[in-house]
């Protein structure tokens, strides 16, 4: 079943592809940062879409983490998000889905899958742009599709901007949410945690459709295990805009 799940959403990866802004190619060493709490460093590939209209605008990635061994796929991840207009208001209706499926384990021998459980955001969104930095922002209401549903609420902040003639590139986004502290029915911990992530990247254009730089990983209680850990992990990329 995980194969074909993983076999799904790579297939979605390409139809991304051809109709993406740009490819990117990271390079991740958190194993080499933080040893204890990551099995190995491997390489991620990032398809990402951006695409405006009269009605308002989509976007989307995919994420392919190839962080099993011999450099095989062990996460598939996808976000695909819309902006619609309410008329002439700036303010703008927000929906989201988030979702995904991975693998577990060092070896094929001791390998099992898992998902990601799925999440549906709606809200209120929007955007700006101030001396050519493009700002956005949405508060939204999370539905976490857990064995334990969570009903949550979720801020999120954009940016992007272009420096020096377009040689340098700045973008990311900032995401606070709460979930519920245990995932399922089984668990005697309640109440909700509070996760921080946010992911700057830096780009210098080497010509306009090729780019390197790095993207920072900066999380809070984003992974389950060592909670209240701080994680910065840089990663050595590069980027074809299409």
């Amino acid at each position: 079943m995980i194969k074909k799940l993983i076999f799904t959403i790579s297939l979605l990866a390409l139809t991304v592809f051809v109709s993406a802004q740009n490819l990117q190619l990271h390079f991740d060493p958190r194993h080499s940062l933080h040893g204890d709490s990551f099995d190995r460093n491997y390489f991620t590939v990032t398809f990402e879409m951006f695409k405006p209209d009269k009605w308002g605008s989509t976007f989307m990635f995919v994420d392919l983490d190839f962080n099993q061994s011999r450099g095989n796929i062990g996460l598939a991840y996808m976000e695909i998000a819309r902006d619609i207009k309410l008329g002439k208001s700036p303010i703008m209706a927000h929906a989201e889905f988030n979702g995904g499926v991975g693998k577990t384990g060092k070896s094929a021998a001791n390998n099992s899958g898992f998902t990601i459980e799925n999440a549906y955001l709606v809200g209120p969104s929007y955007a700006v742009n101030i001396k050519g930095v493009n700002l956005s922002t949405y508060l939204v209401y999370k539905y976490h599709s857990f064995e334990k549903v969570s009903n949550d609420i979720q801020w999120t902040g954009i940016w992007n901007a272009n420096l020096f003639k377009n040689k340098v590139s700045l973008s990311g986004f900032l995401d606070v949410w709460t979930e519920n502290k245990v995932r399922t029915h089984a668990g005697f911990e309640s109440g909700k945690k509070i996760i921080l992530l946010t992911e700057p990247q830096f780009w210098y254009n080497v010509t306009p459709n090729l780019s390197f730089g790095t993207e920072i990983e900066i999380s809070n209680n984003f992974y389950r295990y060592n909670k209240n850990v701080v994680y910065v992990n840089p990663t050595i990329a590069a980027k074809w805009n299409f």
